[in-house]
């Protein structure tokens, strides 16, 4: 893939902030979405801002030479409930989110230790492409049924789970396929700066049509067509315009925490502990899956340069930057991968104006109001595209294996299956996904198979 602007550019400043503008609305859903889940007084404000951090740490171990950002991790939102679920009080669950973030971290420094000893040529042996291609190919296509959802994202379904195409469903797919047309003709057919934020032009088409939907099911009282919820917006001046009407600060964990402090107990921390250890394991597999992507898009190898130990010391000790200050933890996002891709901006430089964005956005209140309000349909049309190109470069890495031979073919198809299956396992409160159960059992049977000879590669 050629690309516009490789890791080392830098893009002129006026088009720097409108890429970063870009690369967080691409990551925005998912990471605002992890509070709104887990409840319990969680802010999107302090997420963002959290993630922002947690960018800037893992930036400063890679030495700003991998261009991704890091956003609340899906992967540990059992154990952030579980922290709330065994505390005796709000304070003290707020308290093991963080405590849990370090436990998680230091599985990541332990590692990452052991990589700068060992090297990375053991993992390229335990992972090679026939099994990291299918791997980061699951990743998108696990992510497929939440596009999807998105998109349909305020209509019914029937007792087989299928949409039924309602009023409701009807304007929201317009929208996401608005969204979604305008994205893929920027990138496509536009010129040059067209193609370098078809993401910020999707948005906007897909939100203006949203808006007009709902103007006119406002005036018509036509509940189908009430695309967008301005409630976010109601709540800035639901006791009168004040200066938090424009700018707040976010309700940052620690602050929390400090007031749980007096309940802490080492019975609790066992309990943290349990709930985000296996977890850290779990997410290192798809840590890895990532910067192998993320290598094949920019053509360098991650794991050498700026180098694995380097990339997880980032990612663990940004992690727990990240629950400090948002409560959420910290991953590589597919999603900021999937728009390197697409735009061919590679530019790291892009990467920390956007960690630098997100958290100065965290105190505007009107815009974090309006990064609220977009429709999920609107993101779902997104979604389509990103999590499309995560697949393809999975199914890219395919194409340079030899899947005439058996044991090539047997691995990338039970990867394949058991992730796109959805084969996961729960083991007490810890969850291992379909796509770490996919790459363990992919890693076994390459292994299994290995130690044979393939008789149809000797004919």
């Amino acid at each position: 893939m050629k690309l516009i602007y490789n890791v080392k550019d830098k893009p002129k400043f006026g088009q720097m902030v409108v890429f970063a503008f870009q690369q967080l609305l691409a990551i925005m859903a998912a990471t605002i979405a992890v509070p709104a889940i887990v409840g319990n007084g969680m802010t999107a404000s302090a997420a963002l801002f959290g993630a922002g951090v947690g960018t800037i740490v893992y930036q400063l171990f890679t030495k700003f030479r991998s261009p991704v950002f890091l956003g609340s991790s899906f992967a540990f939102i059992g154990s952030m409930v579980a922290a709330f679920a065994g505390a005796v009080s709000m304070q003290l669950g707020y308290l093991g989110l963080i405590l849990g973030a370090v436990c998680a971290g230091l599985v990541y420094v332990i590692l990452a230790v052991i990589v700068k000893f060992a090297g990375v040529k053991w993992i390229n042996k335990l992972m090679p492409p026939v099994v990291i291609g299918p791997t980061v190919a699951i990743i998108g296509l696990s992510l497929a049924g939440a596009a999807v959802k998105d998109v349909f994202s305020y209509g019914p379904t029937d007792d087989n789970g299928s949409f039924i195409m309602s009023g409701n469903i009807w304007a929201s797919f317009a929208c996401a396929i608005v969204t979604l047309l305008v994205v893929v003709i920027c990138s496509t057919y536009g010129k040059r700066m067209a193609k370098l934020i078809p993401f910020i032009i999707g948005i906007l088409a897909g939100y203006l049509l949203a808006l007009v939907f709902t103007v006119v099911g406002t005036v018509t009282e036509n509940q189908a067509l009430t695309v967008i919820d301005f409630e976010p917006f109601r709540a800035l001046v639901a006791d009168g315009v004040t200066v938090k009407s424009f700018v707040s600060v976010p309700e940052f964990t620690f602050l929390k925490a400090l007031k749980g402090a007096d309940e802490f107990s080492w019975s609790y921390l066992a309990t943290i502990a349990v709930a985000y250890v296996p977890v850290a394991f779990v997410v290192f597999a798809e840590h890895i899956a990532d910067h192998k992507n993320l290598s094949t898009i920019i053509e360098k190898d991650l794991l050498e340069d700026p180098g694995l130990h380097r990339t997880l010391l980032g990612d663990g000790v940004g992690s727990i930057a990240g629950a400090v200050f948002g409560g959420c933890p910290n991953t590589t996002y597919g999603e900021s991968v999937g728009c390197v891709a697409i735009t061919r901006n590679a530019s790291v430089v892009t990467i920390t104006a956007t960690a630098v964005i997100s958290i100065l956005v965290s105190f505007i209140s009107p815009f974090v109001a309006f990064l609220d309000s977009i429709p999920g349909c609107v993101m779902g049309g997104v979604c389509i595209t990103l999590y499309g190109f995560i697949a393809i470069s999975g199914l890219k890495m395919i194409q340079k294996v030899d899947l005439e031979s058996n044991k090539n073919l047997f691995t990338a198809s039970v990867i394949l299956i058991a992730g796109i299956g959805g084969m996961a396992l729960k083991i007490g409160k810890v969850t291992i996904t379909s796509i770490a159960c996919a790459l363990i059992l992919g890693i076994i049977v390459n292994i299994v198979l290995s130690k044979g000879k393939d008789s149809d590669s000797e004919d």
